[in-house]
């Protein structure tokens, strides 16, 4: 799901919201993953803990080609230092916030500490191999967004699915056709996408992890 740093989330998707909202839907384990950043984590994964929530640590990067992908990491501090690297290949372009929306920071208690002045939906000047690459190489997992969805869907940016990039696991919408050929035997994941509190999934969905854990997640998709 997205936070209100995301451009196009909601400013009720604070801190606080998300994780309370998702304690009061009896989640376990959730991923907040804004646009090409990791910057609002922190104050997440400590509201989470407090709740007794899991958090997955993780981005949503798009590519050069315009697909999304899914960047997830073990912490926190994992993510950080990606989001930092990532940062230098955001173009600098500047918010229009009665455009595209306000992109906030906040701390623990949903106050907003800053804006994010740079356009963070903006494509990245890299490719979707050279981005596999550098999540992996830092011990992360590059899983492509809702592939069968929307224009930013791999399948709808290149039309098929890289067969020369090894990926684990794909996200797939629910509901939505999928093609029977190209796609690799690996595990598929399903997700809100939620930009919105009442668009965040029931308990719907199940993973069999042995817990609650972005370890035991990394575990599952690495079996």
């Amino acid at each position: 799901m997205h936070s209100c740093l995301s451009p196009c989330g909601d400013m009720d998707m604070t801190p606080n919201n998300i994780v309370n909202m998702c304690y009061l839907k009896g989640l376990e384990l959730i991923a907040v993953t804004d646009h090409n950043t990791a910057g609002q984590l922190p104050a997440i994964k400590r509201v989470a803990d407090a709740v007794g929530v899991g958090l997955l640590p993780g981005m949503e990067l798009t590519t050069r080609e315009e697909a999304h992908m899914l960047a997830y990491f073990r912490t926190v501090e994992e993510a950080l230092a990606f989001s930092d690297e990532i940062y230098t290949h955001v173009p600098p372009i500047k918010n229009k916030p009665q455009l595209f929306g306000v992109q906030a920071y906040m701390n623990d208690d949903d106050e907003i500490t800053s804006e994010e002045q740079r356009l963070l939906i903006s494509a990245l000047d890299l490719s979707i191999n050279d981005l596999f690459d550098m999540v992996t190489q830092r011990g992360g997992l590059a899983i492509p967004a809702h592939i069968n969805r929307g224009s930013n869907g791999i399948l709808q940016a290149l039309g098929f699915l890289p067969p020369d990039i090894p990926f684990k696991a794909l996200e797939v919408s629910i509901g939505l056709p999928l093609p029977h050929k190209g796609i690799p035997d690996v595990k598929q994941l399903h997700s809100s996408d939620a930009h919105y509190l009442e668009n965040i999934f029931e308990r719907t969905e199940f993973l069999e992890l042995s817990a609650p854990t972005a370890d035991a997640f990394f575990d599952y998709i690495l079996a």
